[in-house]
C-alpha cells in the first residue's frame, strides 16, 4: 500500500509566499524600465546603443544563466543559492537606483540579471521540497505561473506611478525591502535541500551553456526589432555550435551539469516543448496589443498600461483553477483545451479594426491569456513531476530556459509577419501627393507612420492615420492566425506527448536503465532519505 504523500502546513505556505517575492520582483525587472527611459535619458544621456543595452542586459544575462545556477543551486543547496541571489538583487538594484552614469547603470543591470537567474530557479525547486503532496503542489505551482506572469504585467504600471511623484532610481529601490524581508525570513520559513553529488562543479559547462543560450536569444531578439542581418545570423548559427557541445559534453562527464536522461523521462521533453509553445503567442503577441493601445487607441503610456492589466486580473486565478480541474480530469486534456482556449482569443482578435471598441481587444486578449496561463501551470507541474527531486533546480532552470526561447521566438516571428504585412498593405493606403522621405518613413512602422502625421495638414494627416492604423490591425489579424497554427501544433504535441501522465508518476522513469540512478550518479541519495537529511 502506498504511503500517501506528507501534506505542507501553515510554516510551508507562509514560506512559499516569502518566495514570491522575489519571482514577482524578477519579473518585474523585465518590464519596469518601459515608463524610465525618458528620465534616464535626460540625466545620463545614453547613446542609442548604450539605451538598448540598459533595456536589454538584464533579459539575456538571466537567460544566459539559468541553467548554471539550476545546477549550482541543486549542487550548493536551493535556498542557499536563493539567498545570495537575493543580497546581490538587492545590492545591484541601489546600485542602479544611484548610477550616475551609463556604464554604471548597464553594469547593475548585469548583476541584477545574475541575481535573477539565482532566484527563479530557486523558487520553483524550493516548491518542489516543500510541497510533497501532489494536489498542494499543483495548486502552488498555479500561484507560482501567476505571480510571474502578473509581475510583468504590473511593472510597467508600477514604474509609472513612481515616477509620478520620485526620481527614476525609485523604480529599482523598491527592490531592496523585499529582498531583505527575503534574507531575514526564508532561513526560518523555507526548508534546504541539495543532492548528494560528486565531483567538481563543471565550469566548462557552465561556459557552454552561457555560449550557447545568449548568442541565439541575442541574435532572435535583434532580428526581431532590426531584421535580418549577417552579425544577428552569425550570432544564431554560432550559439547552436556552441550548443552542441555543451550537449556533447553532457554525454560523455561522469557527473554532468545537466543529466541528458531528463529527457528520456515521459513527458519530460513534450512539456518543456508546449511551454515553449505557449510562451511564443504570450510574449509574442504582446507587442500588437501593446500598440494597439498606445497607437491606434491613443492612450498614454500609463493609461496603456492600466488598462493593459485587464487580461492579467482576468486570468489571475486561471492557473490555481486549473490545478484543481487536474484532478478531476487528465491534464494532456487540460493543456489541449487551453491551447483551444487561446486560439478562440486569437479569433476574437482578428476581428480588430482601427475604430473598434477597447473592449473588443481586452477581451481576445484576457481569452488566450487565459488559456495559455492554464498551459503553462500545468506543463511547469510535469516538467518537475517527471524530474527526480534531487534535479529540481536544473528542470526549473530548463523550464524558465525554454520560457525565454519560446518568447523570443515569438517576437522575432510575430513581429516579422506584423511588419511585413504592414509595410505591404501601407503602400497601397497612403493618400497621394506625399513627399518621397515622408512616405518613406510611414511605411517602416506605425509609430513613423503617427509621426509624420503630426506635420502634415489636418485631412493628410487624417489619411495617413486611418492607413496605418488599418495596416497595423491588417498585420495584427495575420500574426493573430499564425498564433492560432501554433497553438494547434502545441494541442496537438500535449496530446501526443502527454496523454496518461501525471506529475511523478513512476512510469516517467520507465525510459531509463534500471541500474542507473537519474541524475547519472552510481551511489544516489534516495529522494525520502534526502528529503529527510535536509539541512532545515
Amino acid at each position: 500500500m502506498t504511503t500517501p504523500a506528507p501534506r505542507a502546513g501553515r510554516r510551508e505556505w507562509i514560506g512559499f509566499t516569502v518566495l514570491m517575492l522575489p519571482l514577482l520582483l524578477v519579473s518585474m525587472d523585465v518590464s519596469v524600465l518601459y515608463f524610465a527611459v525618458p528620465f534616464i535619458s535626460a540625466e545620463l544621456r545614453p547613446s542609442a546603443t548604450q539605451q538598448l543595452w540598459i533595456f536589454d542586459i538584464y533579459g539575456f544575462v538571466l537567460a544566459g544563466l539559468l541553467i548554471t545556477m539550476g545546477a549550482l543551486g541543486d549542487r550548493i543547496g536551493r535556498r542557499r543559492l536563493l539567498l545570495i541571489g537575493a543580497g546581490a538583487f538587492g545590492a545591484a538594484s541601489l546600485l542602479a537606483a544611484y548610477a550616475d552614469s551609463t556604464a554604471t547603470l548597464i553594469a547593475a543591470r548585469a548583476v541584477l540579471g545574475v541575481g535573477g537567474a539565482t532566484l527563479m530557479p530557486s523558487t520553483l525547486a524550493l516548491v518542489r521540497n516543500m510541497f510533497h503532496d501532489a494536489k498542494q503542489r499543483g495548486t502552488a505551482i498555479g500561484i507560482w505561473t501567476a505571480t510571474l506572469t502578473g509581475g510583468i504585467a504590473i511593472g510597467p504600471v508600477l514604474s509609472g506611478i513612481l515616477l509620478e511623484h520620485f526620481w527614476w532610481g525609485s523604480i529599482f529601490l523598491i527592490n531592496i525591502p523585499a529582498m531583505l524581508m527575503l534574507l531575514l525570513l526564508a532561513p526560518l520559513l523555507v526548508p534546504e535541500f541539495r543532492t548528494a553529488a560528486t565531483g567538481r562543479f563543471d565550469l566548462v559547462s557552465a561556459a557552454l551553456s552561457l555560449g550557447a543560450l545568449l548568442p541565439v536569444i541575442y541574435g532572435i531578439k535583434e532580428m526581431a526589432r532590426d531584421g535580418l542581418s549577417p552579425v544577428r545570423v552569425l550570432a544564431i548559427v554560432g550559439g547552436l555550435l556552441v550548443g552542441a557541445l555543451f550537449l556533447h559534453r553532457q554525454r560523455t562527464r561522469a557527473y554532468p551539469m545537466v543529466d541528458l536522461a531528463l529527457f528520456r523521462r515521459r513527458g519530460f521533453a513534450g512539456s518543456l516543448a508546449v511551454n515553449l509553445l505557449a510562451m511564443f503567442a504570450i510574449i509574442g503577441f504582446a507587442i500588437f496589443t501593446t500598440q494597439h493601445l498606445q497607437l491606434v487607441l491613443g492612450l498614454s503610456p500609463l493609461r496603456a498600461a492600466l488598462w493593459s492589466l485587464v487580461p492579467s486580473l482576468a486570468v489571475g486565478g486561471v492557473a490555481p483553477a486549473a490545478a484543481a480541474l487536474a484532478q478531476r480530469v487528465e491534464r494532456a486534456y487540460l493543456i489541449g483545451a487551453g491551447f483551444a482556449i487561446a486560439v478562440l482569443g486569437f479569433v476574437v482578435l482578428t476581428q480588430v479594426t482601427p475604430d473598434s471598441a477597447l473592449w473588443v481587444l481586452l477581451v481576445g486578449a484576457s481569452i488566450y491569456a487565459g488559456g495559455l496561463v492554464m498551459v503553462m501551470s500545468l506543463v511547469t507541474e510535469l516538467v518537475l513531476g517527471a524530474a527526480p527531486p534531487e534535479q529540481a533546480g536544473v528542470a526549473s532552470a530548463l523550464t524558465e530556459s525554454s520560457s525565454e526561447l519560446g518568447g523570443a521566438l515569438g517576437m522575432a516571428i510575430l513581429g516579422s509577419v506584423g511588419a511585413a504585412v504592414y509595410r505591404r498593405e501601407i503602400v497601397d493606403g497612403l493618400p497621394a501627393g506625399l513627399p518621397a522621405d515622408t512616405g518613406a518613413a510611414a511605411q517602416e512602422t506605425l509609430g513613423g507612420a503617427l509621426a509624420v502625421a503630426q506635420g502634415l495638414p489636418a485631412e493628410l494627416a487624417d489619411a495617413v492615420r486611418h492607413a496605418a492604423g488599418v495596416a497595423f490591425t491588417d498585420g495584427l489579424h495575420l500574426a493573430a492566425y499564425a498564433a492560432m497554427v501554433v497553438m494547434l501544433a502545441g494541442a496537438v504535441t500535449a496530446l501526443v506527448t502527454l496523454r496518461g501522465l501525471r506529475p511523478g508518476d513512476p512510469t516517467a522513469t520507465e525510459a531509463l536503465p534500471a541500474d542507473r540512478a537519474p541524475s547519472g550518479h552510481p551511489d544516489p541519495l534516495p529522494a525520502s532519505h534526502a528529503a529527510a537529511s535536509a539541512e532545515a
